[in-house]
């Protein structure tokens, strides 16, 4: 009796071990497998021993866990790509929920408006201060169609203003609604200043036109009106409408030889250029007019100066310009000084005189198009205003650069500094 009833508990034992290895043990590592997966960790395996359905359930779970991996993946990878979009973004980029919140900006608006990172959540205008941004999103939000605006921000570590565009795009909804607005800062500063140059480009040429025309037409219309003008007067209308004529055909020259310089094919037919005997064939030339205006002229270059890789033509282009200059601003009895000498991989070019001088506050600017120090003396005495800036394209065609120094009735010394070795990138000859 004993035995049997031994044998009977042995057996319900055993039972019980097979019903806890098949059904209860393994839903517990179902229950331990859940709480890795949502905890984003993975279980050691997915494989149970046991019933189907807790085996066909731990499957699923491996399922899902490799689904919700991709899908973060691909969610990790869409993110990086927009963040390193926004980041290599040149323009400004703000979005803001319909409350006027900040809810993400990039590097650019940052640096832009030297935002922290803690400036998420806060209002527009705590950040930005500018009343034009706030109602320009407003706006946006009001009617859900793309704004525009300019506005000036501060230039970030100095004293300088940048202009820029500003325009904003309402964010729609799944369900059509709108949920925010992004906003794009495009600077325009430079677009700003090249109109600027342009407008006061067409303004300086309609000017420097209509006076030699007028005075052509003037005369033209008196010659008409009055045939019976004396062979004197007629001689000296004459010599007064020949040399506005030349001073028209200068300008237009220069004007040609500027476009030439701007196009972005120069044609610069290089050589070796031995300056030592580029100045002394130009000081032959220049003899008479030097000897007329009792200027004297002092030529210095080193027995050791290198030559140079430039287009000669160019060069003596240069020179004529900067000497024509020197010729027409020097005093009777004054000096002249053309020198040139190594420094490093560059061979400075020098024209100094000892006239009347720049102030100092023209100088920046002597070597833009039509800028005059004294408009009424130079276009006396017959310049167009582009000789310098004709020095400085030539100059910039060959690699180099040019500088002034002047002092006021002292005289004025113009650099250009040429690479002995020529322009750094191919040029078409």
């Amino acid at each position: 009796m004993t035995w049997l009833l031994f044998g009977a508990l042995a057996g319900l034992v055993l039972v019980l071990f097979l019903v806890w290895q098949k059904w209860v043990a393994p839903w517990r590592q179902v229950e331990e497998m859940v709480v890795r997966v949502a905890r984003g960790e993975k279980p050691p395996t997915f494989l149970l021993q046991g019933g189907l359905r807790p085996r066909k359930v731990a499957l699923a779970l491996e399922s899902v866990l490799q689904r919700q991996t991709r899908l973060e993946q691909q969610i990790a990878e869409r993110a990086s790509g927009s963040d390193t979009i926004f980041a290599a973004l040149q323009d400004g980029l703000l979005v803001v929920d319909p409350r006027h919140h900040l809810t993400f900006v990039n590097r650019s608006f940052r640096e832009l408006f030297s935002s922290r990172p803690d400036d998420l959540g806060r209002p527009v205008l705590e950040v930005i201060r500018d009343p034009v941004v706030d109602q320009l999103i407003a706006e946006t939000l009001a009617r859900g169609e793309p704004q525009r605006a300019e506005m000036i921000v501060p230039a970030t570590g100095s004293h300088s203003l940048r202009q820029m565009l500003v325009s904003a795009v309402a964010i729609q909804g799944d369900a059509g609604l709108t949920t925010g607005a992004m906003v794009l800062f495009h600077d325009i500063t430079q677009l700003k200043q090249v109109d600027e140059l342009r407008r006061d480009f067409v303004a300086n040429v309609s000017h420097e036109l209509r006076t030699p025309l007028s005075i052509l037409r003037g005369y033209i219309e008196t010659m008409l009106e009055d045939p019976e003008t004396s062979r004197e007067e007629l001689t000296r209308m004459l010599e007064v409408m020949n040399r506005h004529s030349r001073r028209l055909g200068l300008l237009v020259d220069d004007l040609l030889t500027l476009a030439q310089f701007e196009s972005g094919n120069p044609h610069l037919q290089l050589s070796q250029v031995r300056l030592t005997e580029l100045f002394a064939a130009i000081v032959r030339d220049w003899a008479r007019k030097f000897s007329e205006k009792k200027l004297r002229v002092h030529v210095g270059t080193p027995s050791d100066l290198p030559p140079i890789r430039a287009d000669e033509t160019r060069l003596q282009e240069v020179l004529y310009n900067l000497l024509d200059n020197a010729l027409k601003y020097t005093e009777p009895g004054g000096a002249i000084h053309l020198q040139a000498e190594k420094r490093a991989d560059e061979v400075v070019i020098s024209v100094g005189d000892t006239g009347v001088g720049i102030p100092e506050t023209d100088l920046p600017r002597i070597f833009e198009r039509f800028y005059r120090t004294d408009k009424a003396r130079s276009r006396a005495l017959g310049g167009t205003g582009l000789g310098l800036a004709i020095v400085k394209h030539i100059a910039q065609m060959h690699g180099g650069r040019v500088e002034a120094e002047s002092v006021l009735q002292e005289g004025t010394t113009i650099r250009v500094f040429m690479p002995i070795a020529g322009p750094s990138e191919p040029v078409v000859t």
